[in-house]
Order: structure tokens, then sequence, then C-alpha cells
């Protein structure tokens, strides 16, 4: 088997090169071609995978974050290529959503290894421009994102600690938004919801920013987004709902809801939606579930063998 072996070079200090010449070293031992690719951006390592992937890459690996995932999806989806991750990022949600997370750096290669894989879901959006772009995680909005974007900005700590300090400095300026959100829910029905919200969150996965569960009962396989909206509430009461979303219960409290839709359309002015940990744009988006669009190596054994 020819493996193409994403890396991002800047991914917690260098550690996901560490870590990819690691896996690369135990794969070659086992008689598959590997190949490491990098680039000095987002967009080269993309047309450097996309070259990789012409040229008969037979398996895609990724050693990086959320962000350095996000990257490989837009050209692996829909493929048919076996698609697996070494997390070595500051936030890997992903991976953990796929259950690789606790996995060692030789576990990691030994799933691609025994070829066991499974079909998994992603979520598409749609910018106003026409513009569409995959992710496996959370699409967040609103004080989430805000949350997002300057744990992007910050130096230190490294790890998902960076999000926890950015979502408490976040807190201090903390505001509402007029949402809309158009729904397609899983019963064929469709709901608008038009309420000032703290945050609105829609998952194809359940966490976000290194743990932060914010979509806890999202499954990777059902074909289904899962959405969550926090009401307008002030700092204190808010403050008393963040420990929650770690442990998954702020579901049950009154200023949350959730839903289960096949499609959002989702506005609030002047608000960024943050996916896979990266900005993707100015809302409005809408967002799709696109089911088994997605073929991963599995710890797990599954449903064949990569060939």
């Amino acid at each position: 088997m020819s493996v193409a072996l994403l890396v991002n070079p800047a991914a917690r200090g260098g550690a996901s090169l560490a870590a990819a010449e690691r896996v690369a070293e135990r794969l070659r031992a086992h008689g598959m071609s590997t190949t490491l690719v990098s680039g000095g951006s987002a967009a080269e390592s993309a047309q450097l995978l996309r070259l990789a992937i012409d040229s008969g890459a037979e398996a895609v690996l990724v050693a990086g974050g959320d962000g350095t995932v996000n990257i490989a999806l837009q050209e692996v989806a829909g493929t048919g290529i076996p698609f697996g991750i070494v997390p070595a990022g500051t936030g890997n949600d992903f991976a953990v959503a796929l259950g690789l997370h606790e996995m060692g750096l030789d576990a990691a290669a030994d799933a691609v290894i025994a070829g066991r894989t499974r079909q998994v879901d992603l979520a598409r959006l749609t910018r106003a421009d026409g513009g569409t772009a995959l992710f496996g995680t959370v699409l967040a909005s609103g004080f989430d994102a805000r949350v997002n974007d300057r744990a992007n900005r910050m130096r230190w700590p490294r790890g998902g600690s960076r999000y926890t300090i950015a979502l408490l400095l976040e807190f201090l300026t903390l505001h509402s938004l007029p949402f809309t959100l158009d729904l397609d829910l899983e019963d064929g029905t469709t709901v608008r919801l038009e309420e000032d919200l703290v945050l609105a969150a829609i998952g194809n996965g359940p966490s976000y920013g290194g743990g932060l569960r914010m979509c806890p009962d999202a499954d990777l396989a059902d074909g289904l987004l899962d959405v969550t909206t926090v009401d307008a509430t002030g700092r204190w009461a808010l403050l008393r709902v963040l420990p929650t979303i770690y442990s998954a219960t702020h579901t049950a409290l009154p200023i949350v809801s959730t839903y289960r839709a096949r499609s959002v359309r989702i506005d609030a002015p002047g608000a960024t939606g943050y996916a896979d940990g990266d900005a993707m744009g100015v809302l409005p988006m809408r967002v799709d579930a696109v089911p088994a669009a997605l073929r991963v190596f599995s710890p797990e054994g599954s449903e064949r063998r990569a060939r």
C-alpha cells in the first residue's frame, strides 16, 4: 500500500513531524511505501496532497490537529481512499470522535497496517458566495467562535488548556447576538428560530476546542447534524454553564436547546463561523449533513479491509 502522510510541522512545536516520522518508519517496516507531505501553507499542503492522491496514493494519514485534518478532508472525502489520523495537534477532537486519540503512535500505524475501516459522516458548509468546505467536528458561531479566534491568536499555553484560558478571557466581554436558524429536522419538518443567543453550534461530531462537548450526542454515522443553542444570559449564569459543557450535562439546563437536523441555515449579524478550529467565513451559511462521506481506519474493526 502507498501512503501519503500529511504533516503540519508547526503543530505543537514540531511534535507532529516527529510523530509522523515514527509512524512512517513503522509503516515502511511493514512494506508500505510512505511519503511525507508538508507545505508552507494550507493551500500548498492541499495542493501537494492532491498531487500525491493523483499519483496513486492508496491511503492518506494526517499527523496534526483538527486544522490539518480539515485540509485533508477536502481532498479525501468522497474518493473512497481510507483516511487515518496521528493525533498531534492542539485540538484533536475529530480523532477523539473516531476513537483514535488514546491510541499510541504505534497503534495509529497498526490500524493502517491491519486495514480495518469504517464509513463516517462529514458536514458541508456553503457560504453566501457559493463557496463550500467540509468539516468533521463542530461549526461554532457566537461566543464559542470568539473563543476559537482568541485561542488561535494565543502563543501560550500549548494543548487543550489554551481553549480553556481563551474561554475565560472571552467571558469578560460576553454578549449575545440575534440569530436566525432554519432547520430541516430529521422527521422531515422545518422550523425557524429567531432568538437572541450567546452561541449556536452545529455538530457532525460531539466536541471542539480540545474537549468542549457542545453536541455530546452527535453520532458520526447517523446522517444527521446535532444543533445546540444557548439563550442570551448574564455572565454569572453562563459561568455556571461552562463546567457542565465538559461533563456534557449542559443539555439539561433550561437555557440550552438541542435539535437534530439534516441541514441548517444559520445567520447572525457580523458573526463568523469556525469549524475544525479555523475561520470558515462570515454568516450566513448553510450546513448539510454528508452521510458516509469518509472511509476511516478504525482501531475497533469495521466494514471491510483496505485494499
